[in-house]
């Protein structure tokens, strides 16, 4: 009769333990996201985006985010990003460059604040170099591959005359524009270019001293 009240009891337990593992709240939920090396490799330049889609606030304002979070030379933060939306600032901008923007709904403009911009006044090779290119391309990159995870589509433009377009869209003087990153949905015309596919071997890029 002993045995077989333990058994009960021991039964009763695992029960409980069962039921209190089944129905626990996940506390730290993990949400599943892509290994950063698979997001390098699956996104590429698009070249036909549907223009009648735009990219939602929320998914611009993370977009944005990470471009705010991206580390700059000692923190200096000089990077300017314009919002080109509108259809006058569009064209202004298509005017301006001897590229395409593949009709893309939005168009950031990453720029750096000559002003606010770090030198390196030590530098002998390159003379007063100041940071804003590096950390516009960094700031850029964040921001294009922010975009990717949330399934909005990019491409690098550098195709441009900086003066003509700081004067088109009449930007101050310390305003440098560096790159623009014309960000959408791809058109149904949408696939890689051929060149996408072809990566340099590693021994071709990397020298260990």
């Amino acid at each position: 009769m002993k045995k077989l009240l333990l058994f009960a009891v021991v039964a009763l337990m695992m029960c409980a333990c069962c039921n209190e593992t089944k129905n626990e709240p996940n506390v730290n939920p993990k949400t599943e996201t892509m290994d950063f090396l698979e997001l390098t490799q699956q996104r590429y330049s698009e070249r036909f985006f549907d223009s009648t889609k735009m990219v939602e606030q929320e998914k611009l304002d993370r977009i944005l985010e990470a471009g705010r979070q991206a580390p700059t030379a000692a923190n200096k933060q000089p990077q300017r990003l314009y919002l080109l939306k509108s259809k006058e600032a569009l064209q202004k901008a298509q005017l301006a460059s001897f590229s395409s923007l593949y009709n893309a709904p939005v168009v950031v403009l990453v720029c750096y604040d000559l002003d606010s911009t770090w030198h390196n006044q030590r530098e002998t090779l390159l003379p007063d170099y100041n940071s804003g290119e590096q950390d516009c391309a960094i700031v850029a990159t964040q921001m294009m591959y922010a975009a990717e995870e949330l399934g909005v589509h990019t491409i690098w433009i550098r195709g441009f005359d900086a003066g003509a377009l700081q004067q088109a869209l009449e930007l101050p003087s310390n305003m440098i524009p560096a790159m623009m990153l014309p960000l959408g949905y791809p058109s149904a015309n949408s696939a890689p270019s051929p060149m996408h596919f072809k990566r340099k071997p590693m021994e071709a890029l990397v020298t260990e001293l």
